[in-house]
């Protein structure tokens, strides 16, 4: 109310997060949020370097696969975003990985975790608010890449999905909300070869005081629809049962609030420091189409570096 800009955290769980006034004068959260931070992106190019994962295991991963798979089979839901935590080797520091990473949301607290997202969560503006789900990834350089997955029922399933999601957790803070941009392709440029990312656009119209309960009208979007399910309480209790361990800040949202408009993120691309081993979190949407080997390829797919 202030129109103090600050920064904030919320991770999945709801449970921990951080809150930071007048972030650009400081540096133990470095951070751009759609090119506004206290960092910039590095010129210099990384050559040189050492990055590799140790995948989990097909095995390991079918098991949690199954668990899914029974619940949209018994119907208890209709889609759940399964993510893996790899285990990764690098040369490189989270803050060199931050400093020359090109993302929409770039987070890094040292030595715990950095994020290059490039998942819009929502954007306010002129009393409306937006927001982007992303489902949908294909790699690039697959022959007829894109009308492969604008054409695939299974991606075309899931995403709308997800699209509905967004639609009634965003009617639950907005009016006139409605779907402005169904499944359009972004390219994600990245270490390994780009990707292509399917999103669409949903808006909103806020009502005058939405600034004032700024607090409250974000908890009823969490966590956010893309990266847990539907319907939401029984997806986050058939995830919890499948991946076991808390993901944390990974898959959280990360905010930046100028004044006078807000622009969050969801954290994913996301490598963490567990102990002295770092571990990159990866994930996908799963439907009752899905096909387990597919799921698996997409979620190693999405373990790069952005630069």
């Amino acid at each position: 109310m202030a129109r103090t800009p600050f920064l904030f955290g919320i991770d999945y769980e709801l449970s921990d997060g951080f809150f930071v006034a007048n972030p650009l004068q400081q540096n133990d959260i470095l951070f751009t949020i759609n090119n506004v931070g206290n960092c910039t992106t590095s010129p210099n190019k990384i050559s040189g370097y050492a990055f590799d994962s140790i995948p989990e295991s097909f095995e390991s991963y079918q098991a949690k696969f199954d668990i899914v798979m029974s619940s949209l089979i018994n119907r208890d839901v209709d889609l759940i975003n399964l993510t893996l935590k790899t285990p990764i080797a690098t040369s490189l520091s989270l803050t060199d990985i931050f400093n020359h990473s090109k993302a929409k949301y770039r987070i890094c607290i040292p030595n715990k975790f950095v994020c290059f997202s490039p998942e819009i969560f929502i954007r306010t503006h002129k009393g409306k608010i937006y927001s982007y789900p992303m489902k949908g990834t294909i790699n690039a350089s697959i022959p007829n890449a894109e009308a492969k997955i604008i054409n695939n029922p299974k991606e075309i399933e899931e995403h709308t999905l997800a699209v509905k999601i967004i639609e009634n957790d965003l009617s639950n803070i907005a009016t006139d909300v409605s779907t402005t941009r169904f499944r359009y392709v972004d390219t994600i440029y990245n270490s390994k070869g780009n990707l292509l990312q399917v999103s669409s656009q949903v808006e909103g119209t806020l009502s005058d005081d939405f600034s004032h309960h700024l607090g409250t009208n974000i908890f009823k979007l969490l966590p956010a629809g893309s990266i847990a399910g539907w319907p939401r309480d029984k997806a986050l209790r058939v995830i919890k049962q499948a991946e076991v361990e808390i993901r944390g800040y990974y898959s959280g949202i990360v905010g930046y609030f100028d004044g006078t408009d807000i622009d969050c993120g969801v954290m994913i691309r996301f490598i963490e420091k567990d102990g002295e081993k770092l571990y990159f979190r990866s994930g996908g949407g799963i439907t009752i189409n899905s096909n387990c080997e597919s799921e698996y390829k997409e979620v190693s797919e999405k373990i790069y570096l952005p630069f």
